[in-house]
């Protein structure tokens, strides 16, 4: 019924990766592989969607970067539609469409299994913003074990290496309350928050 209503599974697709991913940036091949679509399609859907307005391009070190445009006029509703990706439908190329757009939902449930996280979130060659420095911020109590392997699964999905830091509540909020450069730094850069235990991002 979706697709029917959007046009294409290919751009039922699309609009969950970049619904559920704010401030995230893809380029092409990476969106095929994410999607698990024909890379014509997928040229063919951004093209539609960029003409609309929904998403946004960018040209950064020779490759095109798409994201969703949070200035579009219809963002809100669209986003509450694709946001979660968790529209129900019985057929396969939905649950493949589901899975695809719930991807954000599938790694913050990775991320709470490491622990008591308050706070979690991507920056750096997730937002195409290396102001801060680094890739992945997590603040809480965390096994270390199963961060490295957090950390190493991500490296291998994602095709690079990822730069992280882990923090204590009490280390975060202290740093935070003193205004300390690199917190300070990371919170005002372009992020993706994929946990926010007590609302303080």
């Amino acid at each position: 019924m979706i697709e029917q209503l959007f046009g294409s599974k290919t751009r039922v697709k699309l609009l969950q990766l970049f619904y559920s991913n704010p401030n995230r940036s893809f380029y092409v091949r990476e969106i095929t592989r994410k999607i698990d679509e024909q890379i014509n399609s997928v040229r063919r859907e951004l093209a539609n969607l960029l003409s609309i307005g929904i998403i946004a391009s960018d040209n950064t070190n020779n490759r095109l970067y798409y994201e969703v445009n949070q200035s579009y006029e219809f963002y809100k509703p669209l986003k509450a539609i694709f946001g979660s990706g968790s529209f129900e439908e019985g057929s396969a190329t939905t649950t493949r469409a589901k899975a695809a757009g719930s991807a954000p939902n599938a790694e913050r449930d990775k991320i709470k299994a490491l622990g008591n996280v308050e706070v979690a979130l991507y920056t750096g060659q997730f937002t195409r913003d290396d102001s801060s420095g680094i890739d992945v911020l997590i603040v809480g109590d965390l096994n270390q074990h199963a961060m490295q392997k957090f950390v190493t699964e991500l490296e291998t999905k994602e095709g690079k290496d990822i730069r992280y830091t882990v923090m204590s509540p009490q280390e975060f909020n202290y740093r935070r309350q003193i205004k300390d450069r690199f917190i300070s730094t990371v919170l005002g850069a372009k992020k993706q928050v994929l946990i926010d235990k007590n609302s303080i991002l």
